[in-house]
């Protein structure tokens, strides 16, 4: 790739975008360098303005809300479903207003939210579905491909997903308009394909049409999505091997409780999201991290609600039980190592670690 001379975006970006459009089945794809970048664009194309409301779940990464907060709009925070974690549709109705102009449900782990109910309640109310699908690929809704069910979808490769360029993104739709707004704005509001300036077919000259970004993705970044498509399928396989084996090893525990599986989703663990049944020990989830790190198990916490951080209580008033599940699911989880990377020794010695904990810790 180092050797075509082309570093930043050309032409395995496009090829990248076009191999990733046919892997979902989607009309479109607009590589970026970010999923940030990529739901900022998705919502700008769909018109969001200052004042405008978007419903985004407070459990999520901070990026979702903040995006709407780049146009000066409000991110109505609902509530999410105790078994998948993801928003929960009667949550969305319930926060319908007439500044509602759109709804980000995330795929939280990589499992799909309920997105029938989602796209009725947008049906009814003229509001654009924007996915934010940096966990899920690959995944289906219903036999369906995640990447052609909402007005857009929003990917992230970054270093820890199941597809990874390091940073980058994608944006996929089936809408040629918002396609085309969205590779415009990705590069500066330039009227053309920027990159073909440099090559016979193009021309010196172009026109900036809107003040648009710098969110383009280099080649160099494209080169290594194109190798990671090729291999998805089975990194995929390697994972729901790894999540199976957590399964049969937490499954029964009285102190563990395994990812809920929605009999409408397909699950690409991007996470592996363990639930600790407190009442069933004596420490409690911050513990249980530390002393998985005394035995080198690295894990996270997918996430702290979005109400609970500084700047949205300052911003808008929340207090932590405003949005009781979710709260209530913060203090138990953690999110084991998963990674298609990991060989049974590492799988065993991470089932060993969480279960000698949770015996020695039981009450």
């Amino acid at each position: 790739m180092i050797a075509s001379k082309w570093l930043t975006t050309g032409p395995k970006v496009r090829e990248f975008e076009r191999l990733f459009a046919e892997y979902v089945g989607a009309q479109h794809a607009i590589a970026v360098n970010s999923a940030t970048a990529a739901m900022h664009l998705a919502l700008e194309a769909a018109g969001i303005q200052a004042d405008d409301e978007v419903i985004v779940p407070t459990f999520t990464f901070a990026a979702t809300a903040e995006v709407v907060r780049y146009f000066d709009a409000t991110p109505r925070l609902v509530d999410i479903d105790p078994d998948t974690f993801n928003i929960d549709s009667t949550e969305v109705e319930r926060a319908i207003t007439p500044q509602t102009k759109a709804i980000i449900p995330v795929h939280v782990a990589g499992q799909a939210a309920d997105l029938d109910p989602i796209l009725r309640l947008a049906q009814e109310h003229n509001l654009t579905v924007i996915e934010d699908a940096a966990h899920a690929l690959p995944t289906t809704y219903k036999e369906r491909m995640i990447g052609t069910i909402g007005d857009f979808t929003t990917y992230s490769f970054y270093a820890t997903k199941t597809l990874a360029t390091g940073e980058g993104g994608m944006i996929t739709t089936n809408d040629e308009e918002w396609a085309t707004r969205c590779r415009i704005m990705s590069l500066h509001g330039i009227s053309k394909d920027a990159w073909k300036r440099y090559t016979s077919e193009g021309s010196w000259y172009y026109e900036i049409t809107a003040p648009g970004f710098k969110y383009n993705l280099t080649d160099i970044a494209a080169a290594i999505g194109l190798v990671q498509l090729a291999k998805l399928e089975a990194m995929n396989e390697r994972r729901q091997e790894i999540a199976r084996r957590y399964d049969e090893a937490f499954g029964t525990h009285p102190a563990l409780t395994i990812p809920y599986r929605a009999p409408y989703s397909s699950h690409p663990f991007h996470l592996y999201v363990l639930r600790l049944n407190l009442d069933a020990l004596r420490i409690d989830r911050n513990a249980f991290i530390e002393h998985l790190r005394a035995f080198n198990v690295g894990t996270s916490v997918h996430w702290i609600p979005l109400h609970m951080h500084p700047y949205y209580q300052d911003k808008y008033g929340f207090k932590p039980d405003d949005f009781p599940v979710a709260h209530q699911l913060y203090h138990r989880i953690i999110s084991l190592p998963i990674y298609s990377a990991m060989t049974d020794q590492d799988v065993d010695y991470v089932i060993d670690a969480v279960v000698h904990i949770a015996d020695t810790h039981r009450v």
